[in-house]
């Protein structure tokens, strides 16, 4: 499933950053942190993965 938003792409990717023990668990706040702990590695690779060129800010 790709992101929906940048914001959203943005999240993955620093969820998955502690998920993979390169920043703190400590560190993350609000949508990150929630999704630190309820989706798999490969999960937040995919949505951290997703191409931002033609995605919004955020989802309205």
């Amino acid at each position: 499933m790709p992101a929906r938003s940048k914001a959203q792409q943005k999240a993955a990717g620093a969820a998955l950053s502690a998920k993979r023990g390169e920043t703190k668990k400590s560190d993350l706040v609000g949508a990150s942190k929630e999704m630190y702990e309820s989706m798999t590695e490969e999960e937040l690779e995919e949505l951290a993965s997703t191409d931002r060129k033609n995605l919004p800010d955020k989802k309205s």
